[in-house]
């Protein structure tokens, strides 16, 4: 016992010293491995700045050269295409063939467009120049072609053709539209009711309305929206046109199962010319009679006192009925003609639109504007686009609305035009 007694305080010693001993190593562990993950991150450090520093060597280097730039950023050999053929030597009728209208509609357009999108040069790249932004814009508006064949052609990436499409037809209806498609003034409406007398023969017109179907990719979640009732995908464009065929009021992008009379009521157009927004105050003579301006379409809208349909086909109607219909249809032909110059002008409304769904509003305004600037600018339209057009891929749906729905004060002034007509024949 006295033996054990005298060993206690030597086992405890020990025993202090193996754990004392054993602290030290695990803090030595730990020192050691603060250390190595300290000497790592300052390595990453070190050659993450010698990364940056290169890269911003390379890419000072490479503004020596155009050949130098397009290497060091894109994986596209050559932009001599763009840079020597089309800005050096493209004759008038490439132009126009190309981008469906003439040199100097097209730089008009770049200078309008200059402030939403100009860009500046960086350290690590210099910007793509503006008017090849707006010419891939206009490239892929007139052709409908892949991204990756306007990417190939320009010299530039997928993401990049995506991106100047979505840019340029923003910009098109921020900067543009106020110049080319708004609301006529008082002033101005007489001056249309005045063209589309001389020009149509249809008096106190300020325009025609209809709706034009374009083939799209519907969302799988909304598949039966989109479906109309010649069973295709669709989104609808209302548009309404004065005597010369340009668009003065454009409603696009509802979904294509939608009847037409539904687009017209949910419309701005609506709200303005039920009010009498379409006709000045007091109304203008025709007749012996005040009456206000009108718009003309086909069966699928209501009979208004703005907006004049022929009389439904039957074998009832009178001679003087039948001379209506035949003036109006003739009158309204204006619009069913500039569906037709749109589509071919801009094919992107023609064949297939693969766009996204939030894109293709705005896409299809940005044409009509584009629309209205070449035919001011009196740019020449090519006949032969219209064949391109001739054989319907997606025949267009047509709707017809009960009579019910007109209004019985309407029929007054059809009966007005009636008279109207068979007095001219007399």
């Amino acid at each position: 016992m006295a033996g054990d007694e005298a060993l206690q305080p030597a086992m405890f010693m020990l025993l202090y010293m193996l754990m004392k001993r054993r602290s030290d190593i695990n803090n030595a562990n730990v020192e050691r491995r603060n250390e190595i993950q300290r000497r790592v991150r300052h390595r990453q450090y070190f050659f993450q700045r010698q990364r940056r520093i290169l890269m911003m060597l390379i890419a000072r280097s490479s503004r020596c050269t155009c050949c130098c730039r397009t290497r060091a950023w894109t994986n596209i050999q050559s932009t001599d295409w763009w840079e020597r053929v089309v800005m050096n030597e493209f004759e008038p009728c490439d132009w126009l063939e190309k981008f469906r209208m003439s040199k100097d509609t097209f730089f008009f357009i770049c200078n309008k467009l200059k402030p939403k999108l100009a860009r500046q040069d960086t350290h690590f790249r210099p910007a793509l120049p503006l008017e090849k932004r707006v010419a891939v814009a206009l490239w892929r508006l007139a052709t409908n072609v892949e991204y990756r064949t306007i990417s190939v052609l320009f010299g530039v990436g997928r993401s990049t053709v995506c991106k100047c499409v979505r840019d340029v037809c923003h910009a098109i209806v921020s900067l543009l539209k106020p110049l080319y498609l708004q609301e006529p003034s008082e002033h101005e409406f007489e001056d249309m009711a005045r063209l589309f007398n001389n020009r149509w023969g249809f008096p106190h017109c300020v325009g025609a309305v209809d709706s034009l179907h374009l083939s799209i990719i519907a969302p799988p979640q909304y598949t039966v929206d989109y479906w109309n009732s010649k069973c295709w995908h669709s989104v609808v464009l209302q548009g309404v046109v004065n005597g010369l065929g340009q668009f003065w009021d454009v409603c696009a992008g509802m979904p294509g199962s939608t009847e037409d009379v539904t687009i017209l009521q949910n419309s701005t157009l609506w709200g303005t010319a039920s009010e009498g927004g379409l006709s000045p105050e007091p109304p203008r003579q025709f007749m012996g009679r005040p009456l206000k301006y009108f718009l003309l379409g086909d069966a699928a809208y209501p009979l208004q006192s703005w907006l004049l349909k022929p009389y439904p086909e039957s074998r009832d109607l009178t001679p003087r009925q039948l001379k209506f219909n035949y003036r109006l249809n003739r009158a309204r032909s204006v619009i069913e003609n500039a569906f037709l110059r749109l589509k071919a002008r801009w094919q992107c409304l023609h064949k297939r639109n693969d766009c996204s769904l939030d894109l293709v509003p705005t896409m299809i305004l940005a044409c009509c504007i584009l629309h209205n600037m070449c035919e001011v600018h009196s740019d020449t339209f090519n006949e032969e686009w219209l064949e391109a057009i001739s054989q319907a891929d997606f025949p267009q749906p047509c709707d017809i609305v009960p009579e019910n729905t007109d209004d019985p004060e309407a029929e007054e002034v059809r009966s007005l035009l009636c008279d109207y007509f068979q007095q001219q024949q007399e």
